[in-house]
């Protein structure tokens, strides 16, 4: 299970070169492994890509893509108080194309941060409606809708 997440989150990284330098993608990479890592040393063990081991990822990947998003905005809003560097608005689009709109979504109401901007409102709708695109093209594809 470790060297198949390892294998997917690496690839995808190799894939697309913005992920690459989101440190925040990185961080859920690196949950996403430990949880693995301890599931199958505490629990039990699967084949390499068995339905169950990609139910799992997904289900990791989930919770933890939305765990750093949410993070990534709240170092983004410190920042912005501070005036310090920003977390880059492709870096927070990423995560939330990635499966992270809804930590997003909390994130703007908790700290009150980017829900002003109309043009980041917009481009925040469109990486939904991407996501959601691209859930229903990768299902059709596998021939489960």
């Amino acid at each position: 299970m470790v060297i198949t997440f390892t294998a997917i989150l690496l690839g995808l990284a190799a894939l697309v070169y913005p992920l690459r330098r989101n440190r925040f993608f990185l961080l859920s990479s690196a949950m996403i492994i430990g949880s693995a890592y301890f599931i199958e040393t505490h629990y039990f063990r699967t084949s390499i890509f068995s339905a169950k081991t990609m139910l799992l990822f997904v289900v990791f990947q989930l919770i933890f893509i939305n765990f750093s998003t949410f993070i990534a905005y709240w170092v983004d809003k410190r920042a912005a108080v501070r005036g310090d560097w920003r977390v880059p608005e492709r870096d927070l689009h990423m995560l939330e194309f990635l499966g992270g709109w809804l930590g997003a979504y909390a994130a703007q109401r908790v700290f009150r941060h980017k829900t002003a901007k109309k043009s980041y409102q917009m481009t925040y709708k469109l990486m939904i409606v991407m996501e959601f695109a691209a859930v229903y093209l990768i299902l059709k594809f596998l021939h489960l809708l």
